[in-house]
């Protein structure tokens, strides 16, 4: 994991984190969370995965720094257990406790707090280059050929064992629902001209299935 901490500690510096060993006690810190033993699909790959898109098409954003960052916190606090939309507002209050705490400008913070809260629901305002580019990497799953994007239904299924079978046919559903209800599930042109039908496709089938 020493490639993804040399990572965070870079980000975090361009940000405006104070240099010291703090940032890199911060990233180790962010890492045990995605490490922890309940995530199946929330993990260290998932935040790679983001990661990667994030720096890939850095070119997309005003601020890539702030988007990185708040890929890094993004489900930093993750319990399947939650309430809708806890983990994101828990996820953004502990990416301004930790920011802040390393010297992270009171205005970087408050951005990486919005773009961390946008996850919630993937409703991205028309200009928001910044919250597009977090919200199509954190769906770019969703694009993936059918056999991976299976693995992914799989791995969330998982997550979610301790809920019944007929119960979370239907909560599934109606997330799959509210998805497909996007005007567009990705928002900047260059990755939704690949993502959006491939998407569109294995959400339709993944429901299918469920119903």
């Amino acid at each position: 994991m020493t490639e993804l901490i040399d990572r965070w500690v870079a980000t975090a510096l361009t940000a405006g984190a104070a240099d010291g060993p703090a940032v890199t006690a911060a990233g180790a810190g962010l890492l045990a969370r995605w490490r922890e033993p309940h995530r199946r699909y929330h993990t260290t790959h998932h935040l790679r995965a983001v990661l990667d898109l994030v720096d890939r098409h850095a070119d997309l954003a005003d601020r890539p720094e702030r988007v990185a960052l708040a890929a890094w916190t993004h489900d930093a606090v993750y319990d399947p257990r939650a309430a809708a939309d806890a983990n994101e507002r828990a996820s953004a209050e502990l990416a301004g406790t930790l920011l802040t705490g390393l010297g992270v400008p009171a205005a970087t913070v408050a951005e990486v707090r919005r773009l961390v809260l946008l996850t919630a629901g993937h409703r991205v305002t028309p200009g928001d280059r910044d919250g597009a580019l977090l919200c199509d990497a954190d769906l770019a799953v969703l694009a993936t050929p059918p056999e991976v994007y299976d693995g992914y239904a799989a791995a969330i299924r998982a997550e979610y064992a301790h809920v019944p079978e007929a119960d979370f046919r239907t909560g599934r559903a109606r997330v799959l629902d509210g998805l497909l209800a996007l005007p567009a599930l990705f928002r900047l042109p260059p990755l939704a001209a690949r993502w959006e039908a491939p998407a569109r496709a294995n959400l339709r089938r993944e429901l299918a299935a469920l119903r």
